[in-house]
């Protein structure tokens, strides 16, 4: 009963969720520094604390939405919504994640602390506000997903002290917003067949609207990305002329993601999809070893 009590703590802290945060590695990885030590202990800190941060947030949201989860198909097994863990239980830990994550700032350089706890105080506030009331408003919902996916960055920035150029906060942004439609879509397929109304602002999507956001979405992307590997200033401050071959798997991952999203529905969970996925795992693995050997090599 016991191991079965810790299963159900570990569903409600969702640690498979962090994997967003390592946006907070990505201007380490493209400014050259992801091999040095100290730059790297900074952004792993900072990473360990907006993990602790984000599962206190999951056990608010699920709390808080504990009553519209029941009506969910797949969202009624989590562990407030089924009873399995009591709401107090579900409070204090949401308590303890949070103290851990201020804790873990204090880890940080001196320099650096101030703005991530800045930061942080931020990304946790604009989230309590979106599981409050924001994820109510169509639109405004998937451009606050997108802007903590932008303050993830910004984190990483900060803590190993790096300046971010407006092609790496743009290029974030946009590929959240993406993924962001593609999972509110999952939400209105579920909608229009079974009538059930996963959130609150559904009936503000249908399958035609969000199939063209979706691809307007994608299109800009693809095209931000392949104007910034023929970008004259990219190409100077890496000395490479080869990174247009990296839009390769770029454009490849995001067309078989508008294949999963549109033809297999099955975008409800981009975190789901990143384990899962075979076709996406080669083509950010082909991406990454791309930019490994054009940055480090």
């Amino acid at each position: 009963m016991k191991d079965s009590y810790f299963v159900q703590i570990l569903l409600l802290l969702r640690p498979y969720q962090w994997m967003k945060n390592l946006f907070i590695f990505l201007p380490l990885f493209f400014d050259g520094r992801l091999f040095q030590a100290d730059s790297l202990l900074a952004c792993m800190t900072a990473f360990a604390a907006y993990c602790f941060a984000a599962s206190s947030i999951y056990c608010f949201n699920d709390i808080y939405d504990r009553e519209a989860d029941r009506l969910h198909p797949k969202k009624r097994l989590r562990p407030i919504a089924c009873g399995a863990v009591t709401v107090g239980a579900g409070y204090a830990l949401m308590s303890a994640m949070l103290l851990l994550a201020g804790a873990t700032v204090l880890l940080l350089p001196a320099g650096s602390r101030c703005g991530v706890w800045a930061l942080l105080a931020f990304y946790y506030v604009m989230n309590i506000a979106y599981c409050v009331r924001l994820k109510r408003i169509a639109v405004v919902d998937v451009f606050v997903i997108a802007t903590g996916f932008v303050l993830r960055i910004v984190v990483g920035g900060v803590a190993a002290s790096i300046h971010l150029s407006h092609w790496i906060v743009l290029m974030t942004f946009l590929l959240a917003l993406f993924l962001a439609f593609a999972k509110r879509r999952d939400d209105v397929v579920i909608y229009e067949n079974t009538g059930v109304k996963t959130r609150s602002n559904i009936n503000r999507y249908n399958l035609a609207f969000m199939n063209q956001a979706i691809s307007i979405v994608a299109t800009i992307t693809m095209v931000c990305y392949i104007m910034y590997t023929v970008s004259e200033e990219v190409m100077l401050r890496i000395d490479s002329t080869f990174l247009y071959g990296t839009s390769v798997f770029v454009l490849a991952g995001i067309i078989h993601y508008l294949q999963l999203t549109i033809v297999d529905v099955k975008s409800g969970s981009p975190t789901r999809v990143l384990l899962t996925d075979r076709f996406v795992q080669l083509c950010i693995a082909g991406w990454l070893l791309s930019f490994l050997v054009i940055l480090y090599l």
